[in-house]
């Protein structure tokens, strides 16, 4: 029988979303705030970069965020925290508190729907005939 030897891990990277529940203004964030790269024609969202845990927050209009590069769920929320303290002048209303959920909430699954048959009403066009070259 094979042995199983432990394989040792380290965990480089968190990717984390958030939802701060108002309407962001980007254009503001990318005016207002130090390092946010904002190219709507090329990326529907603003990049934040902290250095201070080392991250980057994709921020959207909706007021949804991912955050990436963390190493620990610590940094997870000290970036998201930092990151609302930083773009607070640039939304309309209080966020919510960054809770961590302890149960993950299953996800919805839709499935399609069966195709239905459908009867033929039309006759399909006739080909027309070739002229024979004389």
């Amino acid at each position: 029988m094979e042995e199983h030897k432990k394989i040792n891990f380290k965990i480089e990277n968190i990717v984390a979303s958030a939802n701060l529940a108002v309407e962001l203004d980007l254009y503001g964030i990318a005016r207002e705030v130090d390092n946010v790269e904002y190219e709507p024609e090329q990326f529907p969202g603003a990049i934040l970069k902290l250095k201070e845990p080392k991250t980057s927050l994709l921020l959207f209009k909706n007021g949804k965020l991912i955050c990436t590069g963390a190493k620990s769920e610590g940094e997870v929320e000290a970036a998201i925290n930092k990151a609302y303290e930083l773009i607070k002048n640039c939304i309309n209303e209080p966020a919510p508190e960054v809770k961590h959920e302890d149960k993950a909430k299953p996800a919805k699954v839709k499935h399609a729907k069966k195709a239905k048959k459908v009867k033929k009403t039309a006759k399909p066009a006739k080909k027309a005939k070739k002229k024979k070259r004389r």
